[in-house]
């Protein structure tokens, strides 16, 4: 299940016609949904400025995880692309967050008498959308749900938290694919892993060691938001009474 969403969306309407919101969303759209079919994926619907797409229906997919993110990377390289273009347009930047999440769904025709859908409902769904909605809060541009990440070859992963999403009471693993394994260079893979490991002493309430080796990162990528978000974390814990079973999951009380 992939949820793509335009970010600030609101602000794009304000800035546009009618006319010219509807042509910047056709032709954001278009090049979005053939990457989707080039990867299998079938695509539910278009809501606003969010597409929401999906995978084994009605043709069932053996690598469903891997398309789907496949799918999620190559659309993230097109919206790169897409900006110029829309700049030479006098359009506003365009920006988008990703979710997938992998789970057992229900597919098939619903609706009413009147007017039916080929969509599918279940709590799957409904995570991969929370997933989408979180990519600001960590800022990144697309997360995946730990089903997903399972047994998945060919991509760096960076686990991003563990989260208890609004309306659940499990806490789920959510990861950033990076890029494919294959094209990572050396130094990508190096920063993935320092990061590993200060999230390692974060979950192990190691709070000195885990801020510093945090600090460390910030001072290599001063824009990375996700090493602010724990340090701000750390700050708030190191004084906290933590029970006893702490896991480290952080629970978000809001979409």
């Amino acid at each position: 299940m992939l949820f793509s969403d335009i970010r600030s969306f609101t602000t794009i309407s304000e800035a546009l016609s009618a006319s010219e919101l509807k042509t910047l969303l056709n032709d954001f759209f278009t090049p979005i949904t053939e990457i989707i079919f080039k990867h299998n994926g079938t695509i539910d619907t278009y809501v606003g400025d969010m597409v929401m797409a999906f995978w084994g229906a009605p043709l069932d997919d053996e690598n469903h995880r891997g398309n789907a993110i496949m799918a999620a990377l190559e659309l993230l390289e097109k919206v790169e692309a897409l900006k110029s273009e829309f700049e030479e347009r006098g359009y506003p930047e365009v920006n988008v967050g990703c979710g997938i999440n992998t789970g057992f769904m229900n597919v098939g025709d619903m609706g009413s008498t009147y007017r039916r859908s080929y969509t599918v409902l279940g709590d799957a769904v409904n995570l991969g959308s929370r997933l989408e909605g979180l990519t600001k809060f960590y800022g990144v541009k697309l997360l995946v749900g730990e089903e997903t990440a399972k047994e998945l070859d060919g991509f760096l992963l960076r686990l991003i938290d563990k989260v208890k999403v609004k309306g659940k009471h499990e806490a789920v693993e959510c990861y950033e694919p990076v890029s494919f394994e294959a094209t990572a260079g050396e130094r990508l893979k190096a920063r993935v892993a320092a990061y590993h490991k200060a999230l390692d002493a974060y979950y192990e309430q190691q709070w000195d060691d885990a801020q510093v080796q945090f600090e460390t990162l910030l001072v290599g990528a001063p824009e990375c938001k996700l090493y602010q978000v724990y340090l701000e974390r750390i700050e708030t814990l190191r004084s906290a009474d933590l029970p006893a079973d702490w896991d480290g999951a952080y629970s978000h009380t809001s979409k």
